[in-house]
């Protein structure tokens, strides 16, 4: 089922690269396309969980420890987004990698907090830098994460590891 799937998602993301496979590898452009897909979900996720799940209300933790809404659907939208992105990546944009399942998904998880924590930092930054044009500063944001992204995906999280042979010595 999943190879079937697989087909049919590749088979329509190719279909829309052949304008642009001059310019974007196949490989970007699947990344770009599911990134794309993922992070679409997470901001309908997110829409869903701060406006129908949470009333827009914090969320009391513990004493008088509260998370604001926006954190909370945040986390619940990471929480949903989490799962297709890995699967997306590890089976339409790098399915050449030959490490185990768990440690893709170790090594996902660990970019994914890594540029979670990125990613907040810069907003931080060029909110210091440029704070009167917070939509330039995010979309830089988003460019450099995404670029940063897909090269650690494509060299630590879903790497091809080189397959050991044993040289046969003659006698």
């Amino acid at each position: 089922m999943l190879k079937y799937a697989r087909h049919i998602i590749v088979g329509i993301i190719d279909f829309f690269h052949k304008p642009f496979a001059r310019w974007i590898p196949t490989q970007t452009f699947r990344y770009l396309a599911c990134g794309g897909t993922n992070t679409v979900l997470n901001i309908i996720i997110q829409f869903v969980a701060i406006n129908f799940i949470l009333h827009k209300q914090a969320v009391p933790v513990y004493g008088h420890l509260i998370i604001t809404p926006e954190v909370a659907a945040y986390a619940i939208a990471f929480c949903f987004s989490f799962p297709p992105g890995f699967i997306m990546s590890r089976h339409i944009v790098f399915p050449e990698s030959n490490l185990h399942g768990r440690i893709q998904l170790f090594r996902y998880l660990l970019t994914t907090v890594t540029f979670i924590f990125i990613s907040y930092c810069l907003v931080k930054f060029f909110a210091f830098v440029n704070p009167l044009h917070p939509t330039i500063s995010y979309t830089f944001v988003c460019i450099i994460t995404a670029i940063l992204s897909y090269i650690s995906q494509r060299k630590f999280t879903f790497k091809i590891t080189p397959v050991e042979t044993e040289e046969v010595v003659p006698d």
